[in-house]
């Protein structure tokens, strides 16, 4: 029998990607030249090397001593001190990321196996990220259908809601039903320099509407992500599905969307929210009650990867996130740090395989040439 395994050292290296030309996000109003990307490393003593990647590690320099020594294997009580972590600081969650990446490694096991294995892959919608001209997002609809993608979201937030439905209106003109449409009303949060208030119920309701007569599939973050009342009372309302908590952070908060009936499809981000082992257990108690699990994944491929172990595993989601908006959103942006951008099948299916943990190969001249900074904790 061998020893047990113990964490030797942490690696945290900060990324920039230059962007040409810029990323116009559209729920930023500060167009983008540069891609940030964390990358978080935890090795073993025996050789093993998990990798992880989302937020920026805020505050970890007085936090590296709990995991320094301790068994990898011991994933839930790492949840448990990174979830307290995350009350002290910023979201720690890239952390926990990599040591399930490194478990499954150690153990000779893919993630989605070790969160319940029930299935290996989950079928993808595109996500788009540009505020686009009607006609250029017909076009990029069409698109979409013959990479074959079963589904588009398209996000609202033009100067005027008009314009954001007249490009609705164009798509799906377009489209017929080739397409299952989602719209992202981008009203849960803002960046810290966008002070606009987010909807009221009632504003949200009469978008609602217009959404209903297009048959969009959900209508995605209406509200602020802390208006109970007003998602309950907007989602008695519409037969449209409601979606949000991309960026919601604690348990606790989810239990009250559940319990006050808010949503209709959950979205925590493994890389932003409770990490690997706390939406493994949030999944189980959205489907306990009755609604969909689904992730957010806008981040690079790694989160992505990690989501989708996480959903292919754990849950039994319909579709689940692809960032996709070429030009200026590829995957080979999205994925500069991997060897090999993930992808779609024909089928618009992302499929895993049994490699261990999360079955990623780094590019690590990519990373060097983008490092910014590094930090190491042994």
């Amino acid at each position: 029998m061998t020893d047990t395994p113990r964490i030797t050292r942490i690696d945290i290296t900060h990324h920039q990607l230059e962007l040409d030309p810029p990323f116009p996000a559209s729920w930023d109003s500060q167009p983008r030249r540069k891609f940030p990307a964390t990358i978080v490393r935890v090795h073993d003593d025996a050789g093993h090397v998990g990798i992880g990647s989302g937020d920026a590690m805020y505050g970890f320099d007085d936090y590296e001593h709990l995991f320094i020594g301790a068994d990898p294997l011991d994933l839930p009580r790492h949840s448990a001190v990174l979830d307290n972590i995350g009350f002290h600081a910023g979201r720690p969650w890239p952390l926990d990321i990599a040591l399930w990446d490194l478990a499954g490694k150690i153990r000779g096991e893919p993630c989605w196996k070790m969160m319940g294995g029930r299935a290996k892959r989950v079928r993808a919608y595109a996500s788009s990220g540009v505020h686009r001209h009607p006609d250029d997002m017909a076009k990029m609809a069409r698109h979409v259908i013959e990479r074959g993608f079963p589904a588009l979201k398209i996000r609202f937030g033009r100067t005027r809601l008009a314009d954001d439905l007249d490009t609705l209106a164009a798509v799906r003109g377009a489209v017929g039903d080739k397409l299952e449409l989602m719209v992202d009303c981008n009203q849960g949060w803002r960046m810290p320099w966008d002070t606009k208030a987010p909807w009221t119920v009632d504003e949200a309701l009469a978008v609602a509407r217009e959404l209903e007569k297009q048959n969009v599939y959900w209508m995605e973050e209406p509200l602020h992500r802390g208006d109970y009342d007003g998602y309950a009372k907007l989602r008695r309302q519409t037969p449209v599905r409601i979606a949000g908590g991309e960026l919601t952070r604690e348990r606790y908060e989810f239990d009250q969307l559940l319990a006050r009936e808010c949503l209709d499809v959950v979205q925590p981000d493994v890389a932003c929210t409770l990490g690997m082992e706390g939406l493994r257990k949030l999944a189980q108690a959205v489907e306990a009650h009755g609604k969909v699990f689904t992730p957010h994944t806008w981040g690079n491929g790694i989160g992505l990867a990690a989501n989708l172990h996480l959903t292919a595993g754990a849950a039994s989601a319909p579709f689940i996130e692809f960032p996709y908006d070429p030009p200026e959103w590829s995957i080979e942006r999205r994925d500069f740090m991997l060897e090999h951008p993930i992808d779609i099948d024909r089928e618009g299916w992302l499929n895993l395989s049994d490699a261990p943990g999360l079955g990623l190969a780094i590019d690590e001249a990519a990373l060097d040439a983008t490092l910014a900074k590094r930090s190491t904790y042994a």
